[in-house]
């Protein structure tokens, strides 16, 4: 298809409905060539629905479509929905992405955003299943039923990694192509696999494991945009039918016909695994060193177990495929277009935000002069203690920051944007709002600091804190996306998102915790022994630090708990190893019994 306008044809002429040029066929008088249509503003309007919705940021997308305008100028002597068909489906040929712009998988399936908000969005029919994604997906199968029965661990990222290469094979096979951001996601999520492996704490973990899947759905789908970000684990759902059909056919098509290879391989399968039970029992019967190698190597596959084995197999390979089956042919969530909010005037949109920049500005001059002048002032006036003030304070600030980010977001939907003045005004109004929101963020980390000190440090309360400045980070990424633009926007928030949960783990929030209370402790005697109870074997070095009885009294918890856990190598954290060593080396006192512990934690909550 050319770039150039094509000719013009008079209304209501037959060439329209046959298809066939005027003048080809021999014996037919040629039909003189129409007047161009003037260019107008009437005719930009193809353009203006495929570009028209971008922001200034994004305005470079909308002018690369410009020869799709002109495509579309020509296809306007068409009429009624004839005309309509022919000028979208020419829009949709034009490549109205920027070059610069980098897509996460190139090949088939990418292409320019549409009209509609999901129109065009279904993914295409992938190419034929490899072998190398059927044998990625079998491997995945084996290691989920011999690794994963006994708890999470190293063998979540053993499982994963094979389940990787099969979609990496497919998507090759599909044409696609893997990009930068692609291999960020995709490290990023291995990376965070590896937080189980390294932490007992459970809930550190989940939200790993929940921050991987998110990370390996945007390597699959190569998301961009906001929509793409967002929509992009809905992907992997839909492919939880299509991906394990795509794979059966695959599978049938190799065992018939001249490709029929599959029951060899599945019979000298069945031969190795025999002979290995058979003579591996013989031999583990024969020398104990052996069998205690062997019972250390493999898992438990006893017949009780037999079923639960067998679910997991059959989850490891649905996974797979479904994770490959995404790679090959993903949903194209890029593709959905939120049209943009209707401009509003200046005065209308900036009048209440500068209102709502003067409360904060207020507000955080309170701030600095409590600061500055100290808590006694403030503390005397109200009647409130330390800590209540304090507590008191954060989470009504918690919540200022989340309505800060929602008040950005639709101001940014209403902002006026016909000229340069407009784009000047919103970003002195909004970048004011900013840097404001930046100063509650400090004030809200200061007021849970102080109810730390106060009351101790616990799951909640690190958590929050967490969130909170993960939220002022995105503060920070908004004030940059201002100057420099914003299409960078949905993948930087989501991988600091990442980032953030990945160094959550690592940090091992449990083990802060006991940290903290034990350097209270040591402060003003006083300690939570109730809640150090309940802490994960991550803690275990912290709590080790503290003098006996109170040192047994906080271990005995963690130490029933690796009593009755009798895991292999593969499914057992480094928290859990570590506090085996320390137990191992220096175990419980046997002078603090329940009683002792008891009298202990009435007496060091009240100091």
């Amino acid at each position: 298809m050319s770039d150039t306008p094509s000719e013009a044809e008079p209304r209501g002429s037959a060439s329209n409905d046959s298809g066939v040029k005027p003048g080809t066929d021999a014996g037919e008088p040629e039909i003189p060539e129409a007047p161009k249509a003037p260019e107008g503003p009437a005719d930009e309007a193809p353009a203006a629905r495929t570009g028209g919705a971008l922001s200034k940021g994004d305005s470079a997308r909308g002018d690369s479509g410009g020869s799709g305008s002109g495509r579309a100028r020509a296809g306007g002597t068409g009429s009624g929905g004839t005309d309509f068909e022919k000028r979208k489906a020419e829009t949709r040929d034009v490549d109205t992405r920027d070059p610069d712009e980098d897509e996460e998988w190139d090949g088939p399936g990418t292409g320019p955003v549409v009209e509609s908000w999901f129109a065009d969005v279904q993914a295409e029919p992938p190419a034929p299943i490899r072998d190398a994604t059927l044998w990625a997906a079998l491997a995945t199968g084996v290691l989920s039923m011999l690794l994963l029965g006994d708890g999470l661990a190293l063998n979540l990222l053993m499982v994963a990694i094979p389940a990787a290469l099969g979609a990496y094979y497919a998507a090759q096979a599909a044409g696609r192509r893997p990009h930068r951001w692609t291999l960020v996601w995709a490290v990023g999520g291995l990376a965070l696999l590896s937080v189980p492996a390294l932490r007992d704490a459970d809930w550190p973990s989940f939200l790993a494991v929940l921050a991987a899947v998110a990370a390996g759905s945007l390597a699959l789908h190569g998301g961009r945009t906001w929509t793409g970000v967002l929509f992009g684990p809905i992907g992997l759902y839909t492919s939880l039918v299509t991906g394990p059909l795509w794979g059966w056919s695959g599978l049938r098509e190799r065992s018939g016909g001249a490709r029929g290879n599959v029951g060899p391989v599945v019979r000298a399968l069945a031969v190795a695994a025999v002979l290995l039970v058979v003579f591996g029992a013989l031999f583990a019967g024969a020398d104990a060193a052996f069998a205690d190698l062997l019972g250390g190597l493999m898992p438990d596959a006893s017949v009780s177990g037999g079923p639960w084995h067998a679910v997991l197999f059959v989850i490891g390979v649905v996974g797979a495929l479904v994770v490959a089956h995404t790679a090959a042919a993903p949903v194209q969530w890029d593709r959905v277009e939120v049209p943009a909010g209707r401009p509003r005037g200046r005065v209308e949109w900036a009048l209440p935000l500068i209102v709502l920049a003067a409360l904060f500005a207020v507000f955080n001059a309170v701030q600095l002069a409590v600061l500055f002048g100290g808590y006694d002032a403030v503390l005397e006036k109200t009647g409130q203690t330390y800590a209540e003030y304090a507590r008191q304070g954060f989470w009504q600030l918690l919540l200022v920051t989340l309505l800060t980010l929602l008040v950005i977001v639709f101001a940014l939907r209403w902002a006026p944007r016909d000229s340069s003045g407009d784009w000047t005004l919103v970003r002195a109004v909004l970048g004011t709002l900013c840097v404001l929101a930046l100063v509650v963020v400090a004030s809200a980390v200061r007021r849970m600091d102080m109810y730390v000190e106060a009351y101790g440090l616990t799951r909640l309360r690190i958590s929050v804190v967490t969130v909170e400045l993960w939220l002022g980070l995105v503060i920070v990424l908004i004030m940059a996306a201002g100057v420099w633009g914003a299409r960078w926007l949905p993948r930087a928030v989501l991988a600091s998102a990442a980032a953030g949960v990945l160094a959550f783990g690592l940090v091992s929030p449990d083990a802060l915790i006991a940290e903290r209370n034990v350097q209270r402790y040591e402060a003003k005697g006083s300690f939570d022994l109730d809640y150090a109870r309940g802490l994960s074997a991550d803690a275990a070095p912290a709590l080790d630090k503290l003098d006996e009885p109170l040192r047994s009294c906080a271990l005995r918890s963690i130490a029933q708990d690796l009593e009755g856990a009798d895991k292999s190598w593969y499914a057992t954290s480094l928290g859990e190893a570590r506090a085996r060593d320390i137990l191992d080396g220096r175990p419980l006192s046997p002078d603090a019994d329940w009683n002792v512990c008891n009298r202990l934690s009435t007496e060091l909550a009240y100091r």
